[in-house]
This record gives structure tokens, sequence and C-alpha cells, in this order.
């Protein structure tokens, strides 16, 4: 991961979510993705207070089995990430059924998984949470309560296909003072500003 410690100019501090056409925002579903302590329950929370729409971690979608896989240190293997995606997709397919968006944390790391999520959902939009190295083994080594060890880190860094032009992304760079206010703005006038082009 890599990014300098400001987020890209058009992502810049100070610019109003309201002013950044928050109805074409509130009519998406944004995925916010990236690895383990990237900050995409952090920031996905706040960017659904910010819109009014509904949050959900995916991290509450993978089944037992996932979960003590990776409680015990060991990756995840596509077959284990399969039903989970799929759970993921049921609730955004219910959300669009009622004609609302929302938000998900959800990793996303490789170009199949994201596409699997967006396949036949033109409202899907992925954040990717571009963020140091230095700063995510800070964030996973000192937080509590969650299933993901640190020795994991490095195999969601090597299974990690950052999203390339073409794929429906707002791209933010995050750096160690980078504020979670600054990160949902970026995202917000990403969504606005780009039609969900990388950015």
């Amino acid at each position: 991961m890599s990014g300098p410690s400001s987020l890209r100019p058009a992502a810049a501090a100070g610019v109003d979510p309201a002013g950044s056409d928050p109805v074409l925002a509130r009519s998406r579903v944004v995925i916010l993705a990236g690895v383990s302590g990237s900050g995409k329950s952090v920031v996905g929370a706040a960017l659904a207070g910010t819109l009014g729409l509904p949050f959900a971690d995916g991290d509450a979608f993978h089944p037992p089995r996932n979960v003590a896989k990776m409680s015990a240190g060991q990756p995840l293997t596509d077959t284990d990430r399969w039903p989970w995606l799929d759970a993921i997709g049921t609730l955004i397919d219910q959300w669009r059924a009622t004609g609302q968006g929302g938000v998900v944390a959800c990793s996303a790391l490789r170009r199949v998984y994201r596409d699997r999520l967006s396949a036949g959902r033109p409202e899907v939009v992925f954040a990717f949470l571009d963020v140091p190295w230095a700063v995510l083994v800070h964030r996973v080594a000192n937080r509590t309560g969650h299933f993901m060890p640190t020795s994991l880190l490095a195999s969601q860094l090597a299974a990690l296909e950052p999203p390339h032009v073409g794929e429906p992304t707002v791209r933010v760079l995050v750096g160690e003072r980078t504020t979670v206010q600054e990160q949902v703005t970026a995202i917000v006038t990403g969504i606005a500003g780009t039609g969900g082009a990388v950015v």
C-alpha cells in the first residue's frame, strides 16, 4: 500500500459533502474496500451517517468457520469467500428492492470479488481506502475485540488487486493524519464528480 499523507486535490478537506450532490450519493450502494486496518468500518459508518443511509459491516456476514480460520491465523480461500460475498450481495439486493442505497464495509480485495458484488447492480460503487503499510500495522496491532490477527495482514496485501480504470471506484489516499471526515468528503465528492470512475 502506498500514498501520501494527504488526499488527492479533488478530495481536499474543506469540501462540504452536502454541496456535492448528496442525492446522487444516496442513490448508490457504496462498498468501503481495502485490507484489514484500512478503516472501512469507521469510515463506512460515518459515510452512512452523513448520507442518511443504512450501514452494514461485512465482517458480520462471515460464517463461523471463516471467523474460526481467521482467528487461528489461517487466510481464507476463494471457496471460503464466495458464500460470504453472496450474503453481502443478497443484502445489497434487498436495499435495491426498496429503492434506497446503503453502505457496506467489505475488503473486496480482488477484482473478481468486486465483479461478483457489482454484477447486475449498477448502483454499486467502491470506495478504496489506500493506506500506508506502517499505518496499517499500527492500527491492526492496537485494536481490540477483532478476530483478524496482525499476522494475516501480509496475506491480505499479497491477495490485494487494487482497482484499475474502468472499475466503479473512488480511490482515497489515506495518510497518518487524514481524518475520517476528510475521507467521507473525498468519497461523496468522488461519487458526484466522477460517476464512480477511479480518481
